[in-house]
């Protein structure tokens, strides 16, 4: 990574010193056509006089005599430059105008095209010569490196640009300022070099005049933050001069930029609350004008500056984020997602709008795009097949393309909302061989929680089980947070017994009994006591009395069972206390809507494999959803549907 100090420059001449001084001379009497003091109501005369005030300066020729001119007017004079090149006094090709010139720079892909163009110009303004710098940092910097140092920083065209600016730097508009600043920074100029430090003085001393407007404040700021970071003075003073400006004047665009600032420098927002509070209540009004861009970056902003007080702003963006799924980018929609989840907000017409637009678009989506979508899915507890066979379908084809983190963030809701897609084999397949090659590269917690997904849906993991309750993994388990706690133990010994009651064919190392748990930890699936307190009136009515059941049972097998009903062998009904002559124990599950997926009759992973070892235990297992009873009024209809469903082919009881 190269910097560049001004001190090291040479200028193309015989005698270097001699240019120095000639090119030092020279450029004190040219200035850059300011940006920010152009007019439309010039006269021709006034054009032909300025015409003939340019062409008479002359900054210095390069060795290999193409002449290189960056004009600019006094502080007095003023030109618009987005004429009709054909009409202007200055229409021969030495000038172009600023809307030609940015379509022209938008087309070239590297510093050297960049460079033999600005080469072909003898005159442009200042806001041309700061866009070019920053159009050669588009095209030549990546992940913040230079690609080709040498190239960029000891071309002439790039110096001859350096020396202007440094030297002009107080004739420059705002614009050309501002954007020439940004750009330097960005081509890794040393920053304690006198270009740098004569630009940020000169923007320094424009703040404390109050010369600056909402645009020039934020770039200042991005530009201070990249060389100094948060700790920075400057920005106190410069969010104090945003303080003052009148919000509801702002432009979409300025407040998003004011978002990104406070983002960036601020974090939680303490400070500036009153700032972000009348910026919240303005953005409310003007969401519905907002761009996919603009949305997302303020969404965004929001989360990083923990706003939850401004919900009413965060659920207005997110219903008008629903017209623009098909629109965003990948790192917007992500964006969007993360809101959702942060903000804990659900839009059934933003689940809709995703599940039209993913199934079109996943093939060309980022992985991490892709995992994000799924763990919107899993976190709102929303099956949507579309989508999951959409992403069972991808994975299939381009797995090596996720990380570990991805993979997991994609299977895991499949176990856990209980879906096994149409294309179940093969994706298990796909994963099966993952594990096989790269089992080593995956975080002890990821790979218990994608495992333990596998078992949700009756796919075992059994060539990866002798692994998993071998010693030296389970002290990897205990060394990372959130190491051995309850809910990591409870799918330790989750797993175990699958393998007992499930894969009887397995012969390998067993889960130790001091990482074995006697009772579930799983929150998702925990009971509605309202509901339950219903069933249990309905007993009560049907059974006489309180000692023919028992609720919330512990069972010496992991689960506990929300109502317990024994029977004898001719089908008494036992006290719930006697342990004596129990022939038959019947589960009854009491099922409220947090045990299936929302909106839907469709049972969360946790649940239905709970039901499935019940039975395998010799439970007879009795379903009691929220959605058979919910209609049930009064105890006498309750108990009819109880009897009817826990005895069947009773035609009376007998307690």
């Amino acid at each position: 990574m190269a910097l560049i100090s001004l001190k090291s420059f040479r200028f193309y001449s015989p005698n270097t010193a001699a240019s120095r001084s000639l090119v030092m001379t020279l450029s004190k009497s040219l200035n850059f056509i300011s940006g920010q003091q152009k007019s439309q109501n010039y006269s021709s005369l006034a054009m032909r006089m300025l015409y003939s005030k340019v062409k008479s300066r002359y900054m210095f020729c390069r060795n290999n005599h193409v002449q290189l001119r960056i004009q600019s007017l006094s502080v007095n004079e003023t030109m618009h430059l987005c004429e009709d090149p054909g009409n202007s006094p200055i229409s021969d090709n030495r000038w172009m105008d600023e809307q030609m010139f940015f379509k022209k720079l938008k087309g070239l892909d590297t510093s050297k095209e960049i460079f033999k163009f600005l080469s072909s110009l003898e005159i442009m303004s200042d806001i041309m010569a700061s866009a070019a710098l920053q159009r050669i940092s588009e095209v030549e910097v990546d992940d913040n490196s230079l690609k080709n140092s040498e190239a960029v920083l000891e071309n002439e065209v790039f110096r001859a640009l350096c020396f202007q600016f440094e030297y002009e730097s107080s004739k420059l508009s705002n614009t050309g300022l501002f954007n020439a600043l940004q750009a330097l920074i960005k081509l890794r100029v040393d920053p304690q070099s006198s270009l740098i430090a004569g630009l940020l003085s000169e923007s320094q001393e424009r703040l404390v005049k109050g010369q600056l407007t909402i645009k020039n404040l934020c770039d200042l700021g991005e530009t201070l933050l990249e060389l100094e970071g948060p700790s920075c003075a400057t920005l106190e003073q410069i969010l104090n001069h945003m303080q003052e400006k009148d919000i509801e004047m702002w432009s979409p665009i300025e407040m998003v930029m004011v978002y990104r600032m406070l983002q960036m420098s601020v974090r939680e927002g303490k400070q500036y609350q009153d700032l972000l509070n009348r910026m919240n209540n303005v953005t409310l009004t003007i969401a519905s004008q907002l761009s996919p861009k603009f949305m997302s970056i303020i969404l965004n902003s929001l989360v990083v500056l923990r706003q939850t007080q401004a919900f009413p702003l965060v659920i207005t963006l997110c219903k008008h984020s629903v017209k623009h799924v098909p629109y965003f980018t990948d790192d917007e929609l992500v964006n969007v997602l993360e809101a959702f989840l942060y903000f804990g907000h659900c839009e059934q017409i933003f689940t809709e709008a995703l599940e039209t637009h993913v199934p079109k678009s996943i093939f060309t989506m980022h992985p991490e795009t892709v995992s994000k979508i799924m763990k919107y899915c899993c976190q709102k507890i929303i099956l949507s097949k579309p989508i999951f066979d959409a992403v069972a379908e991808v994975f299939i084809s381009d797995a090596d393309g996720f990380t570990t983190n991805q993979i997991a963030e994609c299977i895991v809701p499949f176990g856990t909302l209980n879906y096994l897609p149409p294309s179940g084999p093969l994706l298990f397949g796909k994963l099966e061989s993952i594990l096989r090659a790269h089992f080593s590269q995956f975080q002890p917690h990821t790979l218990l929680n994608l495992l333990h997904s596998f078992v949700l849906i009756q796919c075992y993991p059994v060539n990866f089980l002798a692994k998993i309750f071998s010693p030296y993994f389970l002290q990897q388990l205990q060394a990372q947070p959130p190491g051995l706690d309850r809910f990591v133990t409870s799918q330790l010994t989750q797993l175990f017994l699958t393998a007992t009651l499930e894969c009887p064919f397995y012969e390998g190392p067993k889960l130790l009994p001091k990482y074995q748990v006697k009772a579930s930890l799983m929150p998702v699936c925990s009971l509605d006591v309202h509901l339950l307190n219903r069933v249990k009136t309905g007993l009560l009515y049907l059974l006489k009395k309180r000692i023919y059941f028992a609720s919330d049972v512990s069972t010496p097998y992991f689960y506990t069972v929300d109502i317990e009903i024994k029977l004898d062998e001719e089908g008494f009904v036992l006290p719930a206390a006697q342990c004596e002559e129990v022939h038959r124990r019947i589960a009854l599950c009491v099922d409220g809507q947090n045990r299936f997926c929302i909106n839907s009759h469709h049972l969360l992973g946790e649940e239905a494999i709970k039901q499935r070892h019940l039975k395998l235990l010799g439970y007879e297992v009795v379903q009691i959803p929220f959605f058979e009873i919910e209609s049930l009024k009064n105890c006498r209809k309750m108990a009819a549907y109880l009897r009817k469903k826990i005895f069947p082919h009773a035609y009376g009881l007998r307690c």
